[in-house]
């Protein structure tokens, strides 16, 4: 059984997304639409897709298109995924879920009303740390869990100036102040895709930026954001807290590893930093680097990466760390590239598997709303000046 699908956005990462599904047996055509038409055109040709659509309007249109996979600029996702939901469209999508709680809740209400398939690709679901993290929680192995920390480090300077230049044109730089707390999937998906629970409040400080290159300058920000560096403390249901860090200006090797995480119950712990991680328990700590390291499968001077910045190449040449289990991936993944710490196989596979079988993703509509909502409301409260506020819950994705 397959479907065909619609790739929208023919940017730096869609690319390596597009071979992914090109391959996989559960997908039949692949189609491609873009806002410029000669990148759609050079993304058909450079992956071998079964053509183009001149609008994504004309593709939801299609009878020849089944479902629409999503990669475009991150604060239009809410809308185009009601779009193609509305259109009848299964949806992937890149992160974040939405800008809004009222575009979360949309769509939400419009996965439940209409039973089609909505996932979203958030990649540190399959983050070695995370699935290790998972794991060792589901065997209780760290007792009670009642803390753990989540960061994005990722500095503008590695990379983000010449991904903004490329997909926001001549005004980049209203785009680029983009908050860092509208982008928490990374950081709270880490830590939420271990620890089965979710935020309840959230208490935020953010930084002012003080580069002064008109990049977070609120006179020039799309967003009116001037904050560049920010964190979050969450509580979460049942007890507990977590913690999370979005920065976009740190002395930091975000090409070495941008998503780090840390989980600390009453039994054991576990910690993770930019080279080395560690599990820890009263008696000691055992060096557990090797188990949550992925191994490149794509050399970063590869002719399909000339497009992107150097510093964002390490994102799309991971392979799979031990820690994963590649037995449920179809064999034609097996000499393709990977991505973000070896999560790509494992998204794609996942979303494909939803459709064909009519069950829920991993990260469905219910659990997209919880890695995505709370840095919503904690960007409000930075902006507040770190008062404390309630995040609504949209509860647990209905039974399949």
């Amino acid at each position: 059984m397959t479907f065909s699908l619609g790739i929208v956005g023919a940017g730096q990462f869609s690319g390596q997304f597009a071979k992914l599904f090109r391959a996989h047996p559960g997908v039949g055509d692949v189609h491609v639409t873009d806002l410029l038409p000669e990148r759609a055109e050079e993304l058909a040709a450079a992956e071998g897709l079964s053509g183009t659509f001149p609008s994504y309007e004309a593709m939801l249109e299609s009878k020849a298109v089944d479902a629409v996979a999503i990669f475009t600029q991150r604060w239009t996702h809410g809308p185009l995924v009601l779009q193609g939901l509305n259109a009848g469209k299964h949806v992937y999508s890149a992160v974040p879920m939405a800008i809004s709680r009222e575009e979360i809740a949309a769509i939400i209400e419009t996965v439940r009303a209409t039973g089609l398939t909505y996932m979203m690709g958030e990649t540190s679901q399959y983050n070695p740390a995370t699935v290790h993290a998972r794991d060792q929680i589901a065997d209780g192995a760290f007792g009670r869990l009642f803390y753990a920390e989540g960061d994005y480090v990722h500095d503008m300077d590695l990379g983000f100036y010449e991904a903004y230049q490329y997909s926001g044109g001549e005004n980049w730089k209203a785009t680029a102040s983009y908050p860092p707390l509208l982008y928490p999937t990374h950081s709270v998906g880490g830590v939420l895709g271990a620890w089965q629970t979710h935020a309840v409040s959230v208490s935020a400080i953010g930084v002012k930026d003080d580069r002064g290159d008109g990049v977070f300058d609120q006179e020039i920000s799309q967003f009116g954001n001037d904050i560049s560096n920010a964190t979050a403390l969450f509580e979460v249901a049942g007890g507990g807290s977590f913690r999370t860090n979005e920065f976009r200006r740190v002395g930091y090797p975000s090409h070495i590893r941008e998503s780090r995480f840390r989980f600390f119950g009453t039994d054991a712990s576990m910690e993770q930093l930019a080279t080395v991680s560690f599990w820890q328990d009263k008696e000691g700590v055992k060096d557990i680097t090797e188990l949550l390291e992925p191994k490149p499968t794509l050399a970063p001077d590869d002719p399909s990466l000339e497009h992107i910045a150097p510093a964002l190449r390490a994102a799309f040449t991971s392979g799979s760390a031990p820690v994963h289990d590649r037995s449920r991936l179809p064999r034609e993944f097996d000499h393709l590239h990977n991505g973000h710490e070896g999560s790509h196989h494992f998204l794609v596979d996942d979303f494909v598997n939803a459709v064909n079988t009519r069950t829920l993703p991993s990260v469905n509509a219910w659990v997209a709303a919880r890695y995505t909502l709370p840095g919503i409301v904690a960007h409000e409260s930075a902006r507040q000046g770190g008062v404390r506020l309630e995040i609504p819950d949209f509860g647990d994705a209905p039974e399949s």
